[in-house]
């Protein structure tokens, strides 16, 4: 085996049960999320257009300024803690962050 190899097998060994770890329970969380997204998109869905076909029907009236108003702000905060959570996830544990976000991305894709 050729040094350059041999020297890369040695550096990357002790790093393979973080990885290995977090590239399983990435792929798991990723497939989870996306199940759970699909679920929750329908059931979104289904509530706008029960919520469409009320209003259209004149039972009720949406006032959509005031709902944009009033989730806009609670949107962005929840991103911005998101990306802060995601970002101290990889930087605490680099392998493992590794590992973990190169399989959530897969279980996302996978079917």
């Amino acid at each position: 085996m050729p040094p350059v190899v041999q020297s890369l097998l040695n550096a990357l060994l002790p790093l393979l049960p973080d990885l290995s770890l977090g590239a399983i329970l990435g792929f798991c969380a990723g497939y989870a999320i996306k199940r759970l997204g699909r679920m929750t998109a329908l059931l979104v869905g289904l509530l706008f257009l029960a919520v469409q076909i009320m209003a259209w029907q004149g039972l009720l009236t949406l006032h959509w300024d005031k709902v944009q108003a009033l989730t806009q702000p609670w949107l962005h905060q929840g991103g911005e803690a998101l990306g802060r959570w995601g970002l101290r996830i990889l930087q605490t544990n680099l392998p493992f962050g590794g590992g973990f976000v190169a399989a959530l991305l897969l279980g996302l894709r996978a079917r």
